[in-house]
């Protein structure tokens, strides 16, 4: 543990009440929590850790490991479904037990663990607390019945606890501590103990292409164009409004704050620019994440789900994106050799796309120079050609050059004084290079650079996004008509019907453009066909022959390798792409060396705890990369900064390439290579140059920094209201003033006591506890009682229910009918069920506009539904409610003058006996509730007609006696008569 790390866990134990430690993000906040866990005392009582990820559960165990105390029980896992009996046992054993906050407020509510045989709280992730959440009624109990007990609360993401007005003051108040610690990156502590003994740090900052540069720049452009429309409204706040605020996903957060509580009275427009910004931001973000064909297929995507609604695609800017990112790809020229679009400087690749090469299958460049279609002749020299781009991402050559160097250094390193050279250990974890990726994607199609070469990565992705379009030309073409012309070659068959020059305007490129990509994917699909269904020996050669006919237009280099000089930052120069093929991995995913990844960890990482998915390994030999002439790699094993596992203390790697950097991930290894001091650590950081990657990376940082800053302000001038005894009072209750009124009016009458009002109680079904109306209403002095409820959510006393939607849940409800049923059943057994519409709080307090309500009934509208639920159940009453304050005051209004509900009873409602028969049942009194039953399960009845049929029946005999014209007219329907009448008439089979 660094010394920093002692006087956080130091300063949070002198206060006996608990206190909030706010960290910079990365710092190791599951070792603060590990160290409590040593501190704990089991007589003490057990120490509940709330809210924690199973990220966070994982790292919290493993850092127990690491301290390397074996007779400390790891912290136990509560779950819901454990019986009640079992909880209580474990809650009285003194351990350390993670809980979810739902199974711990019901469990205090019902007394199955006494509050005074909790020890300490800890809530993980305070940063999602709110003054209604689960957390803080946990709080609020402990306080009340064990004011002893301290809570210790942790967050790492500073820039949540600025979000609104005074949050961090709030969450204090709510979780009843009075002491904010604050522990940034810059902190003198911090600082001194994790530059104490560095990183070797390398800055390597890339090049983009020309073509990637341009589409930054476009995307940059619409997001700006984009900001400025949304400034125009006039309706939020114009200084979060940056592109510097966009580049981050809090932004949409930022925005749909200010505009939820008006976001019905804007128009499409403003909507569609709040969707459109999501967007841009990831087409930002995916431009330097993922290759040049990935990134296309994403954009096609987009220009099919977008269609006419996005306001950025019909914006100039957007054209240079899609234009430039087919250029990174493809290019469409004329077969006479005049230019349609602009050569890049990549190396190309040129594909003719005619008969001959179908014929041929690539092995032949003969080409006619006329030929029939359609009964026509066409010359050829007016075709189009394909000519593949391809370019690949300039970081693909410099980690590759990056490995090369790396491995050198290491064999110099191990080599010894008589020079000859030592045997490799794969095993030996210490000499393992780790890669740090933003997701997993990357690090799949990293490795498959490494192991073969980054011109097979991007030929399977073009082939891939070819065979994409023809399997979408084939949907498109099925679903229409055939047509009646007489059959000839089209362009499936290989072949692009090109018309004269002439006519080869602008507006008619497109088309030929996808005439060509469709014979393109068709001389793939044709050869993959004969891969699968011919003979294996000759397709495969004939695969090759095409391949390598195709590849006479690249330009094939010598292998070279740009020394890295000693600096902290220095620049590549990538305008040159080597091309480092490998004939031993020329059979694609048939080659033995693709197994090497899964092997070496499953040897190597046996016993270490790290999910395979999310660690992707790999190694190469050195004597076969010898034989092939390409200089050897290191061990690599590759890591998904969004799989969020903490495995620097696990892998120990002598060499760290960061190829996506991230703030976070930084920090960590700032922690790890200050808790091992003496390891050697070198660290890669790969950056596109003037990106929005660098850009965000920095801005990251000053939003953090900007947090703290605005933490520290906030925590000098923050009040927290204290009882007499030094405790947090917390946030104040409405019925603290009536309180004291009660205790006065004891005097005011002589001769006389008011009796003490009895406490109303309320009765809560389990699942409500996922919402915060529960803490609002024990907020408010009422009494929760939490029980599994059949019929209703909330029971207020023996004759009102209530069944509590909201707006998300009430929609869906409709549509799957569950809310039909809900409002029957609770008709059925109560004499006043209530419907409870509650919206949210910092949203609009409408379903709709008022001009988008029409007067007709419409199967479609919200309004309409309602109406007709309440014309089917006149008993029902509707309650809006315009948040969980005022659902609070509306239950307190409608207990008044009425009994306490019974618990036992609301248990048993709408639960049969052991004999069927069901207690309550208000319906029983006017129908025969089992006939009634019986009834509604027989053939052709229905929701709709059973009515009906009870109205023009008196019992079920005579329904058996109607004829089938009475039934088709109480039924609705002949087809459903007709079953019910089969069905009544059919004979009962006899086993004689």
């Amino acid at each position: 543990m660094l010394p920093f790390q002692g006087l956080i866990v130091s300063d949070l134990l002198d206060d006996p009440n608990g206190g909030l430690v706010v960290l910079s993000s990365g710092l190791p906040l599951p070792s603060l929590v590990a160290s409590l866990l040593l501190l704990h005392d089991a007589s003490a009582g057990s120490l509940l850790l709330l809210s924690a990820s199973d990220t966070q559960k994982s790292a919290i165990s493993a850092a127990l490991r690491r301290y390397g105390q074996p007779d400390l029980p790891l912290p136990s896992d509560i779950p819901g479904d454990l019986p009640s009996h079992n909880r209580t046992a474990l809650y009285a054993s003194g351990a350390a037990l993670f809980v979810t906050p739902r199974v711990l407020v019901a469990d205090l509510l019902t007394s199955r663990v006494p509050p005074s045989s909790i020890a300490a709280l800890v809530v993980l992730n305070a940063h999602r607390l709110s003054d209604t959440s689960t957390e803080a009624f946990i709080a609020r109990i402990l306080r009340d019945h064990s004011p002893s007990s301290p809570i210790h609360a942790f967050s790492d993401r500073p820039h949540a606890m600025v979000a609104g007005f005074a949050k961090a003051e709030r969450i204090m108040k709510s979780l009843f501590v009075r002491r904010l610690h604050l522990w940034p990156r810059f902190h003198v502590l911090v600082s001194t103990d994790l530059e104490r003994a560095p990183p070797e740090v390398v800055d390597v900052r890339v090049p983009m292409t020309p073509a990637m540069i341009g589409i930054q720049a476009a995307v940059l452009g619409s997001m700006d164009a984009c900001l400025k429309e949304l400034r125009r409204t006039n309706k939020v706040d114009v200084e979060d409004l940056t592109v510097e605020n966009g580049l981050f996903k809090s932004f949409d957060e930022i925005v749909r704050r200010q505009l939820d509580p008006i976001w019905h009275t804007l128009g499409r427009k403003t909507k569609q620019l709040v969707s459109d910004l999501k967007t841009l931001r990831k087409l930002l973000d995916y431009l330097v994440r993922y290759d040049a064909v990935t990134y296309l297929k994403y954009l096609d995507t987009l220009r099919v789900s977008e269609g006419v609604r996005s306001v950025w695609i019909f914006a100039d800017s957007s054209y240079k994106i899609f234009e430039l990112a087919k250029k990174r790809v493809y290019q469409m020229v004329r077969a006479d050799g005049t230019k349609i679009s602009v050569d890049t400087k990549s190396a190309t690749r040129k594909r003719k796309v005619n008969s001959e090469n179908k014929k041929e299958t690539g092995s032949g460049t003969g080409a006619s120079s006329a030929i029939e279609t359609d009964g026509s002749k066409v010359d050829t020299k007016a075709g189009v050609v394909l000519e593949e781009v391809l370019e690949e991402a300039p970081k693909w050559k410099v980690l590759r050059e990056l490995l090369e160097e790396i491995e050198e250094e290491r064999r110099k390193d191990i080599q010894p004084i008589e020079g000859e050279m030592v045997a490799e250990d794969a095993g030996d974890l210490s000499e393992i290079v780790l890669v740090a990726c933003k997701d997993e994607h990357s690090c799949m199609q990293l490795e498959d650079c490494i192991s073969r070469s980054p011109q097979q990565v991007m030929r399977e992705e073009w082939e891939k996004y070819l065979l994409g379009k023809v399997e979408l030309h084939s949907l498109r073409k099925r679903n229409k008509k055939r047509s009646q012309e007489p059959k000839g070659f089209g362009v499936l068959d290989g072949v692009v019907a090109a018309g004269s020059s002439d006519n080869s305007e602008p507006s008619s490129i497109s088309k030929y453009e996808n005439d060509a990509l469709l014979a393109a994917a068709s001389e793939i699909n044709i050869l993959s066909k004969e891969v699968d269904v011919g003979d294996n020996s000759q397709s495969e050669s004939r695969m090759k022959d095409f391949r390598k006919t195709r590849g006479k237009g690249r330009s094939r280099k010598g292998l070279s390798k740009t020394q890295l000089p000693e600096a902290k930052s220095y620049q590549i120069d990538n305008n040159d792409k080597n091309e480092k093929t490998s004939s031993k991995h020329e059979g694609g995913h048939s080659d033995p060396e693709r197994k090497s990844p899964g092997s070496y960890q499953v040897n190597n990482l046996e016993n270490i705890c790290i999910e395979k998915d999310l660690i992707q390994g790999h190694k190469e030999e050195s004597h076969g990369a010898t034989l092939n002439h390409i200089k050897p790699l290191p061990p690599v094993q590759f890591y998904a900064l969004d799989s969020d596992q903490h495995i620097l203390d696990v892998l120990n790697p002598f060499v760290i390439i960061v190829y996506h950097p991230d703030m976070t991930f930084v920090r960590e290894i700032e922690v790890y290579k200050a808790e091992n001091p003496s390891k050697k650590l070198k660290v890669y950081f790969l950056f596109y140059e003037d990106s929005a990657e660098v850009q965000k990376f920095e801005a990251s940082i000053r939003r953090e920094n900007s947090a703290f800053e605005s933490l520290i302000r906030q925590k000098s001038l923050m009040m927290i209201p204290v009882d007499q005894n030094g405790r947090c009072i917390g946030p104040s209750t409405s019925c603290e003033p009536q309180l004291v009124i009660a205790q006065n009016s004891l005097t005011r009458k002589a001769g006389g006591r008011k009796l003490q009002e009895k406490k109303m109680q309320v009765i809560v079904d389990m699942r409500e506890f996922m919402s915060s109306l529960p803490n609002v209403l024990h907020l408010k002095g009422m009494h929760v009682i939490p029980v599994t409820l059949e019929v209703g959510d909330y029971v207020l006393s023996p004759q009102i229910c209530v069944e509590r939607k909201s707006i998300a849940d009430l929609f869906q409800s409709f549509a799957s009918g569950r809310l039909y049923h809900q409002v029957e059943t609770m008709s059925r057994y109560y004499r006043m069920p209530v419907l409870l519409i509650e919206f949210s709080q910092d949203k609009s307090f409408s379903f709709q506009s008022a001009s988008d309500i029409g007067d007709d009934v419409s199967p479609t509208s919200i309004i309409s539904k309602l109406s007709l639920l309440v014309l089917h159940f006149p008993r029902l009453r509707l309650v809006w409610s315009r948040n969980v304050h005022a659902t609070a005051e509306i239950f307190l209004s409608l207990k008044q003058n009425q009994d306490e509900p019974d618990e036992s009873k609301a248990i048993r409602v709408g639960v049969p006996s052991e004999d069927g028969v069901v207690e309550n049942d208000v319906r029983a009194e006017n129908y025969n509730t089992s006939a009634v039953e019986f009834l509604r399960r027989l053939p052709g009845v229905t929701d709709a007609n059973y009515r009906a049929l009870m109205d023009g029946c008196k019992n079920l005999a005579e329904l058996a006696l109607l004829p089938i014209e009475r039934l088709t007219e109480l039924m609705g329907g002949q087809k459903a008569a007709r079953m019910l009448k089969e069905f009544l008439d059919a004979k009962c089979p006899t086993l004689l």
